[in-house]
């Protein structure tokens, strides 16, 4: 059983109201919170006004500037922007987060990290990722055509519990508009500008509608995109990965609907379902390449065994808030998430069984399911408005397995994790434009592995089964500073926390003796995150400058040994700057630069020195971001955008990462009804191999070069 420290978790779920009932005569009315769409900056002849941009992720109803850690909000319009480009969310991603990794181009992320970690991926705070058995397929859950904005929290931090070690990526979806009852409608296709035909064209389509009646808001959006071969820039096929799960040659689907109930205007209560599959079509098999003589995996008409790699994602919550509770904001959410990940068939020495499969070939399907539950409650206005506390509980049960479903065999033991953490945080403003952050999550959690036997390739041990359990008190300390308006300091010390790939630990052990209650490698991860910035923004000239260090003294590495990744706990740190930056030439066109250097490295031989560089499966590129968006008429506008991958080497030589840069140009026209896109991704027709292929791992099946250029045009329309 859990023993949750009844002390320390009393303490700190009833300090906030203490301090409430010990302030209760400094209160003032609380205002009511600037609405989570206000986003964009409103502007007029003679005076400029910023609109605070309220980041929910943060749970303190907090904005940009006042934010200790470097926070990216990433807009509607440069969503927007992007999904004329691609429709790959991991590019999208990388397209507009330097220190993130560049795109793999698959199904499967597996390798794309933020700032050398993993970040935590939710939809509207539910989370996304799979912390016991990751598949790295939590960026491919949402079709980004759902989504309003993307909150992003660089660094580790502990404000959502488990999974931050990277950061946090939380998408907000779409909020109904204004109007009884709006509709909206798009169409794209998406063809190489060789080798034109039915096997090569992608299309997508997508219909929604929203609107209010009375004291009732609601939307529906349905889309499905079907996407055929890819091409390299020299016509030829990519390789298509049949055993990660592939983006080519898949049909995509997903469905959103919401509805919120105004109880009077302060209350609310809404529920949100989301459903998302990405599956393969199977037409194509990977011809394996050679590496050493530079020739890429490509493929070839045929159907692979087994059944179509796929995503399959449930994603349900439940939420009311209200903004004068007790004069306070209180906000409850409850949650479910159902994740399906299942790989392709494959030969491989980890599936050997002499009974069962003898030639090894099996297929693996991994399956997650969440419930839990957040309360946030946020008082302002104590010590004449210069007290904001925050406070909250949240719990989580996740339950895991992997099978090998070909043959009916358990790969990872079916799992539970369950978790709970009260928190409370505390914004203080010293003196005007000088604010301290700080605050504390008690983390609870305890692993449920039942008594199981791994398979016949590792040796079908036995394992007993346990229970063991983890305290974890995480701390944050912040500082920022506005000297004047234009100008922001911030420092900021965080803590995060996860866990291993416990699947992963699990599946491996091929000794016998062993004790899942005295496993070492399935002690979690803390993570502590240092960074120091300044911001910059005088509405002509926007700048955001950031150094960081993150250490763990017991990370995780994957490792690869023949067929298989193991995981190795070990000491590590990362470290890095991010650099980013506009400037409006004039008022229809602006400019801007992102850049990113990272550097990681880890103990290899335990002996407490940092000797060894993280490759490219667990660390990105450094990584150079250049844009420009221009409007030439009140109708015409167009956007450039410019990334380069600066080469890398690492302690293998053989990966290596020899760079290069891909260029994008989107165009936009507006019809006297709807508008058209139009965009070349590749615009130079860059030949490349992708960096995971690069630089993650050796192996010439997996030896695949980026697609080719594209051409995409899109018509939509509001009616």
């Amino acid at each position: 059983m859990i023993k949750p420290g009844l002390t320390s978790l009393f303490a700190i779920s009833c300090s906030f109201l203490f301090v409430q009932q010990a302030f209760a005569q400094t209160q003032t009315e609380q205002p009511k919170v600037e609405s989570e769409e206000s986003i964009e900056n409103e502007q007029s002849a003679d005076e400029t006004m910023t609109v605070p941009v309220v980041i929910s992720a943060s749970r303190t109803n907090s904005d940009v500037k006042s934010s200790p850690q470097k926070v990216t909000i990433i807009t509607r319009e440069e969503i927007e922007q992007q999904l004329a480009i691609t429709t790959d969310s991991s590019k999208v991603l990388a397209n507009l987060l330097p220190a993130y990794t560049p795109a793999r181009e698959k199904l499967s992320g597996s390798g794309e990290t933020f700032r050398g970690r993993t970040p935590l991926f939710m939809i509207d705070g539910v989370p996304q990722s799979n912390p016991l058995r990751p598949t790295g397929r939590a960026a491919h859950t949402i079709d980004f055509s759902m989504v309003e904005r993307i909150e992003v929290i660089h660094g580790a931090n502990a404000i959502h519990g488990l999974g931050a070690t990277g950061g946090i990526i939380n998408y907000i979806t779409k909020r109904p508009e204004a109007g009884t009852f709006n509709q909206h409608m798009n169409l794209q296709t998406t063809a190489p500008t060789t080798e034109l035909n039915s096997e090569t064209d992608s299309y997508k389509l997508g219909y929604g509608f929203n609107g209010s009646l009375e004291d009732v808001d609601y939307l529906v959006s349905a889309t499905v995109e079907d996407q055929g071969l890819y091409l390299d820039a020299d016509g030829d096929p990519v390789g298509v990965d049949n055993t990660q799960g592939d983006l080519m040659d898949s049909r995509t689907y997903d469905f959103l609907s919401k509805g919120t109930y105004w109880i009077d205007d302060d209350q609310s209560i809404g529920a949100e379902f989301n459903f998302f599959r990405s599956e393969g079509k199977q037409n194509y098999v990977s011809v394996t390449g050679d590496r050493d003589a530079g020739i890429a995996t490509t493929s070839e008409k045929g159907t692979p065994p087994g059944e179509a790699p796929r995503n399959q994602v449930y994603t349900t919550s439940l939420n009311y808030e209200n903004t004068d509770f007790m004069d306070m904001d209180l906000k409850i959410q409850a949650y479910y998430q159902d994740f399906e990940g299942r790989f392709g068939a494959t030969e491989s020495t980890s599936f050997v069984d002499s009974s069962l499969a003898p030639t090894g070939l099996d297929q693996s399907q991994a399956s997650s399911t969440k419930v839990g539950s957040k309360v946030t409650l946020i008082k302002d206005g104590l010590l004449d408005d210069r007290l904001k506390l925050t406070t909250g509980f949240d719990v989580l049960r996740d339950t895991t397995e992997q099978a090998l479903i070909l043959t009916n065999r358990l790969y990872v033991p079916e799992t539970e994790f369950f978790n709970y953490a009260p928190f409370l945080q505390a914004d203080f403003e010293v003196l005007e434009g000088l604010q301290f952050h700080s605050g504390i999550r008690y983390e609870v959690a305890e692993l449920d592995v039942p008594t199981y036997q791994t398979v016949a390739s590792r040796n079908g041990v036995t394992v007993d089964g346990g229970t063991p359990s983890f305290e974890e008190t995480l701390l944050n300390f912040g500082i920022t500073y506005s000297p004047v308006e234009t100008v922001s300091l911030f420092g900021n010390y965080a803590e995060g926390f996860g866990m291993p790939d416990v699947g992963r630990v699990l599946r491996g052990i091929n000794q016998t003796g062993l004790d899942v209650d005295t496993f070492l490698n399935l002690e979690p991860i803390v993570t502590e995150n240092i960074e120091l910035g300044v911001r910059y923004n005088n509405n002509v000239w926007d700048a955001e400058f950031s150094v960081y260090q993150t250490s763990a003294d017991l990370g995780s590495r994957l490792e690869q040994v023949g067929d298989d990744f193991f995981v190795q706990r070990e000491k590590s740190r990362m470290r890095g700057l991010e650099l980013s930056g506009g400037y409006w030439l004039n008022e229809d066109n602006k400019v801007g630069l992102g850049y990113s250097y990272i550097e990681g490295k880890y103990d290899s031989d335990d002996n407490g020195s940092l000797d060894a560089k993280f490759n490219g499966l667990n660390v990105p590129p450094n990584r150079l971001i250049a844009t420009w968006s221009s409007t030439w008429t009140d109708n015409f506008s167009t956007f450039l955008q410019v990334q380069h991958n600066f080469s890398k080497s690492f302690d293998e030589a053989d990966l290596n990462f020899s760079g290069y840069t891909i260029t994008d140009l989107a165009a936009t026209y507006a019809l006297p009804t709807g508008k058209i896109n139009m965009a070349i991704e590749n615009l130079l027709n860059e030949d490349y191999v992708t960096y995971y292929s690069q630089a993650a791992l050796a192996n010439d099946d997996r030896y695949f070069n980026g697609r080719g250029r594209t051409v995409t045009v899109g018509y939509s329309v509001d009616f």
